[in-house]
Formats: structure tokens, sequence, C-alpha cells
């Protein structure tokens, strides 16, 4: 089936602890802060953007920190597993650094590749995968994390769903996914209008308890488009099998739709246009405080509720 998604977008998860969420991603596993911004709908809550150099789709994860939410329960109807491509050879310098922080990680393989699966501080399932196929994507490095081991991207998110059959057909009639692989009740989809390895695996579990929404666990996931254009032509595909969908939003670095498939995960459609430099050089980037222009004029009360960052 012709497509055009371009795989995945962005992941957004929700946090506890800004500082502790902002420490991890950017320390830890030397993501760029691509982006320091609120919640749309909660301007006293952060929304921090890590991902790449430019913050390009298909690197992108980003948080929503709500302190003292407590810790949720990954489960049933959750895309439970946030995978990232990394170099062969960079495992020990992986299981070196984790280590270091405190942090346990197991090695495990999943159709022929290996990964490394870990928590991070809120209990986020992270995994760390060596693709099959050498992924080219230009990494963003620090001084502690070089070309060589850090992370190019996203490679597989996984959703643990009790029945995989209507999310399946979600994916493959309306969002042009196709089934690739499949070992026991895990099945891997994959699009072919991009290089990069942005899978989806479906855990199919019908014993899985439900999972429960607070930090650790995600929130959505996002598909990519090349434009808005686009975005309301995967609109009416949705509209016309009978899913209920919301109207295009501006969320200033992209246009967005929701909708939730029916095995319950957050879906979101988002657009390439205009991107994060909209607002920001790219040098600059993630080095202030934006605010959606609806709170522009409350700046000051905002500032002073937002936890302050060291």
């Amino acid at each position: 089936m012709k497509t055009n998604i371009l795989g995945l977008h962005h992941i957004t998860a929700i946090s506890n602890s800004a500082q502790g969420n902002h420490d991890f991603y950017t320390n830890v596993l030397g993501l760029r802060l691509v982006k320091k911004t609120v919640n749309f709908d909660d301007p006293g809550t952060y929304h921090f953007y890590f991902g790449d150099e430019q913050g390009t789709p298909g690197s992108i994860i980003t948080f929503f920190p709500w302190e003292g939410i407590g810790k949720g329960v990954n489960g049933a109807g959750m895309a439970t597993h946030t995978a990232y491509s990394v170099p062969s050879g960079s495992f020990d310098f992986w299981k070196k650094r984790l280590e270091g922080y405190g942090i346990e990680s197991q090695e495990s393989v999943i159709f022929n590749e290996r990964l490394l699966s870990f928590d991070d501080p809120d209990g986020m399932q992270l995994q760390l995968v060596v693709a099959e196929k050498q992924d080219n994507r230009e990494p963003w490095t620090t001084d502690q994390i070089g070309a060589d081991v850090a992370i190019r991207g996203f490679h597989t998110v996984t959703l643990t769903l009790r029945s995989a059959e209507a999310t399946v057909k979600v994916l493959t009639d309306i969002l042009g996914y196709s089934q690739i692989k499949h070992e026991g009740n895990r099945y891997r989809f994959a699009v072919d209008t991009v290089d990069a390895d942005n899978f989806i695996d479906i855990l199919e579990d019908p014993a899985a308890p439900n999972g429960r929404g607070a930090a650790g666990t995600n929130h959505h996931i996002a598909f990519r488009v090349k434009d808005d254009n686009i975005l309301m032509e995967v609109r009416k595909k949705v509209v016309a099998a009978g899913l209920n969908i919301t109207p295009k939003i501006d969320r200033d670095y992209f246009f967005s739709l929701y909708f939730r498939e029916p095995g319950g995960v957050l879906f979101e459609i988002a657009t390439d246009n205009p991107g994060f430099t909209v607002d920001e050089s790219l040098d600059s980037l993630g080095s202030s405080l934006r605010l959606p222009k609806k709170y522009e004029g409350m700046r000051q009360k905002i500032e002073e509720v937002l936890p302050v960052l060291e």
C-alpha cells in the first residue's frame, strides 16, 4: 500500500522531576535539548524536546514533567518500550556508562538484533539496539559521547496490546505499514518511505494488566508526514475508518492530529513543517524558554511557577 507516513515523528512521555528528566536525557544519554517550552494545556508544566542537532523527526522524545505525579504502570493499551538505534560495537560503552550512573541494564536479542534494556529515572522502559542495517543518521555528540557510540534516533516503539487485530488494521489500512517479521507474540511493522529503522512492534498478550499513565509511561506516539496538506489526507482516511480524530492543531513547531487507536494507544500525526528553528537559530535551540503565543503575556507568572533548571 502506498503511504505518505514517513515513520515516526516523535514520542511523548510523562516524567516527575523536570531536573532529573533533563539531566538524564542530556547528560546520561547525550541527547540535545532542542526545545524548552510548556504544555499547551498546562502552562505551569514544562514540555521538553530532546533529539539530534536539529530535532529531526524520528529522533525526538518529549516529556511533560509533572512534578509529584507519582509513578505510572506500563501495561496493556500503551506504548511500553522505546528503542534507540546505536552503532555496532557500542554496547560495552553504554553498559559501562549506565553502570557508572547506577543504572542496571540487561542484554537480549529480538529479531536477531542485540538490544540493551534499562529504565530512565521514572521507570520509562528504554532500549538501545544495534540494527541489522547500518544507521547512517548523523548523531548529536557530547564531550563524553562520540559519534562512534552516540544514539542515532528511534529504532522501534513497542505497543503492548491484549488483542492486536484492530490495531494492525489501523497500521496497515490507514497508515500504510506492512508486517515484516513475526516471532511468538511479537509482530513487527515498517514503512518503506524512510531508510532509518522506525519500526512499530506489537506485543500481543491477552493477560497483560492495564497500564496507568503517570511518570515513566508513554503519553502518545506521533507518526511523521511531510506537511499539513498530507496531514489532512491522512485525516480523511481515519474518518473513513470510523475513528474519532481531532481537527488540525497548530503546535508551533508542527501541525498535529490526534486519535486513539482501538487498542487504546493515543496516536498523533505530525508534520515536518515549520520545524524547531522557527523561533530559535540552530545554534541556540533549547537555550531559552519558548512560549506558545497565547501564553506570552503570562511569561512572568509562568516563569515564577516553573522549576528552575540548574
